[in-house]
C-alpha cells in the first residue's frame, strides 16, 4: 500500500507539472505574439527568478544548511553544474529557440521524442531489455501527440533546419535531464536541486542577454500577469513537480506521462487563443489520455 501511495504521488506530480508546462507554453506564445518579448531575455528572466524563488522557499522552510550543503560536498558540485548546463539550460533554451525559428507544434513534437532516447539509452547500457509494451506505448503516444499537434495535416510543418536542430536538441536534453536528475535527488531535495540548476543556468544565460536589459514592447497589466504565471507556475512549480516525480517513478514513466503537456497546451490554446480544434486532434487527445491511464494503473 505504501509503494502504491508513493507511485500515485509521483503520477500526480508529473501530471500537474506537465499541465503547468503546457499552459505555460500557451502563455509564452501569447507573450511572444502580443507583448513583443525577446526570447533570450524571457529565458534569462524566468530561470533566474524561478531559481531564486525556489531557493528562498527552501531556506525559509528548511534553513540555510538545506540550501548550501550541496556545495560543501565536493562530489556533488560538478554533477550539479553538468545538470544545470546540459539539462536545465538546454531544455529551456533549445525548446524556445525551436519555437522562435519554427513553430510550437514541431518544437513540442520533437521534444517529446525524449522517451525514445531514454529507452534506447537504457537498452544500450543494458539496464533493460526491449519490451513489446514499451514499443507499443511509445508508438501510440507519439501518434496521439502527432494527431493532437497537426490534426493529420503536415502542410504547416515546413520548418527551417535551425528549428529542426534545436528541436532535436530539446528532446535529447529532456532525456538527459530526466536520466541524470536521480544522481542528485538521491542525496538532496528536489527543491534544492531544481533551484540551484535554474539559478546557475539563468546566470549563464545572462551572459547572452542580461535580465536588466528588458525587451518588452507592451508592459500592460495583462502582460505582467501572464509573465508572472509563466514564471511561477509554468517554470518554477512545473519543473519542481517534474523533478519531484522522479523520486517515485522511473524516468521512462515520468517522461511518457509528461506527454500531457501538448494536450494541455492545445486545450488552453483553443480556450484562450481561439485555436481551431479538429476531429483528429480529439482522437489524438483520447490516445494520450488512454496511455496516461494505462501507465497510471500498470504494475511496475
Amino acid at each position: 500500500m505504501k509503494n502504491t501511495n508513493k507511485r500515485m504521488t509521483g503520477i500526480v506530480f508529473v501530471l500537474l507539472g506537465a499541465s503547468f508546462w503546457g499552459i505555460g507554453g500557451t502563455a509564452s506564445d501569447y507573450l511572444f505574439a502580443n507583448a513583443g518579448i525577446n526570447v533570450n531575455w524571457f529565458v534569462s528572466a524566468r530561470l533566474v527568478i524561478s531559481g531564486l524563488l525556489l531557493l528562498g522557499i527552501q531556506m525559509v522552510l528548511a534553513g540555510k544548511r538545506a540550501v548550501f550543503t550541496i556545495w560543501k560536498d565536493s562530489t556533488s558540485r560538478l554533477p550539479l553544474i553538468i545538470f544545470s548546463l546540459f539539462g536545465m539550460l538546454l531544455v529551456q533554451y533549445s525548446f524556445m529557440a525551436s519555437i522562435d525559428a519554427g513553430n510550437a507544434a514541431i518544437a513540442t513534437l520533437l521534444q517529446y521524442l525524449a522517451p525514445i532516447y531514454i529507452l534506447l539509452w537504457l537498452i544500450f547500457k543494458g539496464y533493460q531489455k526491449l519490451q513489446l509494451s514499451d514499443v507499443t506505448v511509445i508508438f501510440i503516444t507519439m501518434i496521439g501527440t502527432l494527431l493532437l499537434l497537426t490534426n493529420g495535416s503536415f502542410k504547416g510543418f515546413s520548418v527551417s533546419s535551425v528549428a529542426l536542430i534545436w528541436g532535436i536538441i530539446s528532446g535529447i536534453s529532456l532525456a538527459f535531464y530526466t536520466l541524470y536528475a536521480p544522481k542528485l535527488l538521491d542525496h538532496y531535495s528536489s527543491v534544492t536541486v531544481v533551484g540551484w540548476a535554474m539559478l546557475i543556468s539563468g546566470l549563464c544565460m545572462n551572459m547572452i542577454h542580461p535580465v536588466w536589459k528588458v525587451e518588452v514592447q507592451d508592459w500592460s497589466l495583462i502582460t505582467m500577469l501572464v509573465l508572472a504565471f509563466t514564471i511561477l507556475f509554468g517554470t518554477t512549480i512545473a519543473f519542481w513537480m517534474f523533478i519531484k516525480s522522479l523520486e517515485y517513478l522511473e524516468a521512462k514513466e515520468t517522461t511518457l506521462l509528461g506527454t500531457v503537456e501538448p494536450l494541455t497546451a492545445v486545450i488552453s490554446s483553443v480556450i484562450w487563443l481561439n485555436l481551431p480544434f479538429g476531429l483528429l486532434q480529439v482522437v489524438g487527445m483520447i490516445l494520450i489520455l488512454l496511455m496516461v491511464v494505462y501507465l497510471s494503473l500498470a504494475r511496475k
